[in-house]
């Protein structure tokens, strides 16, 4: 589209020039397909001890490359819950060592900031089901993060969009973050007896809502749909200012998540933390609302 179509009476000069702080902010979340390369590390371990791999789940396809390593099976769901099901059964059913979900959360309670790690407790469905993390794996994964606190998160198959609706989300359930990815792996974990944990980084705290553009933005393989966004822009300019806030929010947690992988082990340092000592302090244990 031509750049002088953009002009009229509901879109400005001001509005055209802040695109392109959106377009430098899309690369880093994912903006492109997977690789060949990467898709091949996805299906198979070239160079890792495990006997099976260590399955991560994850949504967008920035997690994905977060997650990539030795003795690591990487599912990028894309928002597709039926889908992701159907994958996780496939590759539990080619031999599998455990689970984690893996990527980026909302948060539920309120002061939490973009870029803090969280570590599931349980996960608690919208059908009331609650699945457990497997305690030693992920009081594990809170020593190598700077004692990420450990908490209860909620699984949903659609986003949770306002404050009004994550604030009603913590008091039902006194989850502290919420994503679309972790019921779906802890489900499958336990119908398998398999070990599962999750780390997720809060992206977009509990006092945003998120823009429709971001809600669009997201395609089935987990890649950024710049095409809907941009449609998305078009036809509400307003949510600009708050689609930057987001894109910027979302910028924090993936260099925290990044950074965090980094700390871990190849296997996110699954087969060897039954061997560490369990004696992380309780108050980084929580079973309802995170003090801030």
């Amino acid at each position: 589209m031509a750049r002088a179509a953009f002009y009229g009476d509901r879109l400005s000069k001001s509005f055209l020039s802040a695109l392109p702080r959106i377009f430098e902010i899309l690369p880093s979340l994912g903006s492109g397909p997977l690789s060949k390369s990467e898709k091949g590390q996805q299906r198979f371990c070239a160079s890792g001890y495990l006997n099976a791999p260590v399955i991560a789940v994850t949504g967008l396809i920035a997690e994905a490359r977060a997650a990539c390593g030795p003795d690591i099976h990487v599912l990028s769901g894309g928002g597709d819950g039926v889908r992701l099901t159907s994958d996780l059964e496939k590759a539990v059913a080619g031999e599998a060592a455990a689970i984690i979900s893996f990527g980026v959360a909302g948060g539920l309670a309120p002061g939490l900031k973009p870029g803090t790690c969280l570590i599931a407790r349980s996960v608690l469905t919208e059908d009331g089901e609650r699945y457990f993390a497997d305690a030693a794996w992920a009081r594990k994964l809170s020593l190598a993060v700077d004692g990420a606190p450990i908490v209860d998160f909620a699984g949903v198959d659609a986003p949770v969009i306002g404050p009004a609706a994550k604030r009603a989300l913590h008091v039902r359930t006194g989850a502290v973050a919420v994503d679309m990815e972790s019921h779906i792996a802890a489900r499958m974990a336990a119908k398998h007896n398999l070990p599962f944990v999750a780390f997720r980084v809060v992206a977009d705290p509990a006092e945003r809502e998120l823009p429709h553009a971001a809600l669009v933005g997201m395609r089935q393989d987990g890649s950024v749909a710049v095409g809907a966004v941009l449609k998305s822009l078009i036809g509400q300019p307003r949510q600009l200012p708050m689609l930057v806030r987001t894109a910027l929010d979302a910028r924090t947690a993936f260099s925290a998540l990044f950074r965090s992988r980094q700390m871990l082990t190849g296997s996110f340092g699954f087969g060897d933390f039954r061997e560490l000592l369990l004696d992380v302090p309780r108050e980084k244990v929580f079973g309802g609302s995170l003090p801030v």
